[in-house]
């Protein structure tokens, strides 16, 4: 099936240790409730270089930083809303 989107989420130390840890879980819950874990590509990546910013993720070649764990459903709507 083909890919219609992509999640990278950086699994750098800082990253990591700031939050991400948690992050897959969270945009791997919100992708099945939406049934879009076969649309969309979630990989993870090691540093992205903002570290100091961290947590990071990149939605489609957008990168938020310093992501709180409640604000990854908005974010996801925001780039995914229209595809259930």
């Amino acid at each position: 099936m083909n890919k219609n989107g992509e999640i990278i989420i950086c699994m750098g130390s800082s990253c990591y240790s700031r939050g991400n840890n948690n992050t897959l879980a969270i945009i791997q819950n919100y992708l099945a409730q939406k049934g879009l874990s076969d649309t969309v590509m979630l990989k993870g990546a090691l540093c992205r270089g903002a570290c100091k910013n961290g947590p990071n993720i990149s939605v489609n070649g957008k990168q938020y930083s310093e992501v709180a764990p409640d604000t990854i459903p908005d974010i996801l709507n925001h780039h995914f809303q229209n595809r259930e």
